[in-house]
């Protein structure tokens, strides 16, 4: 895992006097207020300086806001609005970003500050160093917001190297240095907050590098490749499963799904113990992440329109691989295994077909109806295979289905499974900014799964997609042993972002959920 460029720091000097090239304030929108009589600069009683800007509002005798309002500030959240100081303070621009509706708490809450801190770096770009004055609370809440300042900087800066041959005079470089302002720079907590950020922020970071990379520079292989060199080189042991392997364990969902490429799938185990903690002792946590590179949807296939997206479908397993990569960092007292099915579903000659019957790993036998449903079939080996080796949870990810993104959309993930499990997840979410919201695993739609000469049914052809989401969720549960707490996340939508850059996410992968695993992994190991 590769950290950002941009690196991170704290700062308590006044922030008028800081030696950097941008200074970045918060700016609220009043709530309840309108226009007063006298335009633009009467507009300046609609704005609110956030807490941090004080000393730059002193500098410029209190006229600031009214500046602001000048060059169309509103305070929505999001907004960055530049202005040259002209002297009037050390750093030689002032960039007011929008924080949305006056806080009715001490402070906006982190998932303001996190996207607020996002859009100001990515606005930024091409400035050497640039310090944040944003409002961080004197009080328990303090330690979060920190968290989300720094995160959100990392995550907004992030740019994927891509493939031009020619620089873009329109891309400048990423920022070189972010200073957070702080009430203490030698706070200890406070500098253990910006390391667990640039960690995570990397981790993020790298699971959205793997997802950019064009498909056939990241097959099956080489992925595993990719994923294995990282993992041993932070210390994770690994075990790669090839094609023999598979075959030679019984991992028959892995292997119907890559029949019908060259490149043949894998299976990556990657797993943590915590130093010092006797083997057995610690609570396991199995993490499993659908790898299919490219998904044409076999010989079921896809629709040619937006068919290029599918490069996107190894997000879960990219985002497996890079929360343990750190795991392997942040080293919770918790052992982790992440479990990685590795495949690219082409349409061939040798491809599986609709109406084969595949004996998966564990002996279950499931009749194939779609080819296009392959990820319930990698990831179903992987569960047996993770419940087998023993863990205390499992927690699986996958850009699964079409029908989350009709549900949900493509901000919000799906959560089925075991609902204690799922609820910990939402709210690991929701602490995080990636919220995710509880299905249900109806049991008509299991028993419009019964098959004829299987076990089980791929998908529930009489339904067809209706509750296609559901149907992805009611498949996994067949193969997660009873006594096992287990948690399904589909992130067909918030995993890859097609549209203008927002708040932290830019276009493209958006390392959609490891945050929100790393955060619930922290929460079991404080557990004992």
């Amino acid at each position: 895992m590769t950290p950002s460029s941009t690196t991170l720091s704290l700062v308590d000097t006044d922030p008028a006097e800081l030696a950097v090239d941008a200074i970045v304030i918060g700016l609220h929108s009043r709530t309840g207020a309108e226009e007063p009589a006298g335009g633009p600069a009467g507009f300046a009683g609609t704005l609110l300086l956030a807490t941090g800007a004080e000393s730059i509002a002193a500098a410029f005798d209190g006229r600031l806001t009214e500046t602001l309002a000048l060059l169309g500030a509103t305070g929505a959240a999001g907004e960055v609005i530049k202005l040259a100081t002209l002297g009037t303070v050390t750093a030689p621009l002032v960039a007011a970003v929008g924080l949305g509706p006056e806080p009715t708490g001490a402070a906006p809450p982190p998932e303001a500050l996190r996207r607020a801190a996002g859009s100001a770096i990515r606005a930024l770009a091409g400035a050497e160093r640039v310090a944040l004055a944003l409002p961080i609370p004197d009080d328990e809440d303090a330690p979060a917001a920190l968290r989300a300042l720094a995160e959100g900087s990392l995550l907004g800066g992030y740019r994927f190297a891509g493939y031009k041959t020619r620089p873009q005079p329109s891309r400048r470089p990423a920022v070189g240095s972010i200073a957070v302002h702080v009430p203490d720079a030698a706070d200890p907590a406070a500098g253990a907050e910006l390391a667990r950020a640039a960690v995570v922020a990397a981790a993020v970071n790298q699971t959205r590098d793997w997802v950019n990379t064009a498909p056939n520079e990241l097959r099956p292989p080489s992925f595993a490749t990719a994923i294995s060199d990282a993992a041993r080189a932070a210390g994770l042991t690994v075990e790669v499963l090839d094609e023999q392997a598979l075959a030679a364990g019984g991992y028959g969902g892995i292997l119907a799904v890559g029949l019908g490429s060259s490149a043949p799938p894998r299976l990556v185990k990657l797993s943590y113990q915590p130093a010092g903690v006797p083997d057995g002792s610690a609570k396991r946590v199995a993490l499993i992440g659908k790898g299919i590179t490219f998904d044409t949807g076999g010989l079921s296939i896809k629709p040619a329109q937006g068919m290029w997206e599918m490069k996107s479908d190894m997000a879960g397993a990219a985002a497996i691989a890079a929360t343990m990569l750190a795991v392997a960092e942040l080293k919770p007292g918790v052992a982790v295994h992440g479990y990685l099915p590795i495949a690219e579903n082409m349409p061939s000659g040798t491809a599986y077909r609709p109406g084969d019957v595949v004996t998966m790993y564990g002996g279950k036998r499931v009749e194939v109806l779609n080819t296009d449903a392959e990820g319930r079939m990698v990831l179903a080996d992987a569960i047996v295979r993770a419940c087998e080796d023993g863990c205390d949870y499992l927690l699986e990810t996958s850009t699964l289905t079409g029908g989350q993104v009709v549900a949900l959309g493509k901000r919000v993930a799906g959560l089925m499974g075991t609902p204690e499990l799922c609820a910990r997840v939402q709210a690991a979410g929701d602490a995080v900014g990636e919220p995710a919201w509880p299905m249900p695993l109806p049991e008509d739609v299991r028993k419009g799964m019964d098959s004829d000469v299987a076990d089980i049914s791929q998908v529930n052809s009489a339904m067809d997609r209706a509750g296609h989401m559901l149907q992805g969720g009611v498949f996994l549960r067949e193969f997660v042993a009873d006594e096992v707490p287990w948690t399904h996340i589909d992130i067909a939508g918030p995993s890859y972002h097609t549209t203008e850059p927002t708040g932290y996410w830019v276009k493209g992968g958006t390392g959609v959920p490891v945050r929100t695993l790393l955060h619930l992994l922290e929460e079991i190991a404080a557990e004992g």
